[in-house]
């Protein structure tokens, strides 16, 4: 795939760029250097080969999915503006 100067003026205008013209023939060279090194990895054969999500291989580490309240209501209601029986009040929304 080859880009022209017409297609890069067409991208910047869509990115909302300002390209002018010595830079969208700069930038032609480049856009079509890239494309050609993706064309040269498009042609790499990976049968076989598992996708990597890292380069080093990891594990995450897990914790028990419990439902808990935090066992510190205090804490938790110490910025509160106002509190009543560990539960925040708060102005009536409906009527």
């Amino acid at each position: 795939m080859s880009v022209d100067i017409d297609t890069v003026r067409r991208v910047a205008h869509l990115a909302r760029i300002k390209v002018g013209d010595d830079e969208a023939e700069r930038l032609t060279g480049e856009l079509n250097a890239i494309l050609g090194f993706v064309e040269q990895l498009d042609a790499v054969d990976v049968t076989g080969v598992e996708p990597m999500t890292a380069a080093v291989e990891t594990a995450l580490r897990r914790r028990v999915d419990v439902v808990s309240d935090g066992e510190v209501p205090q804490k938790v209601l110490a910025n509160a503006p106002e509190s009543d029986d560990s539960f925040f009040v708060v102005p009536k929304v409906v009527e």
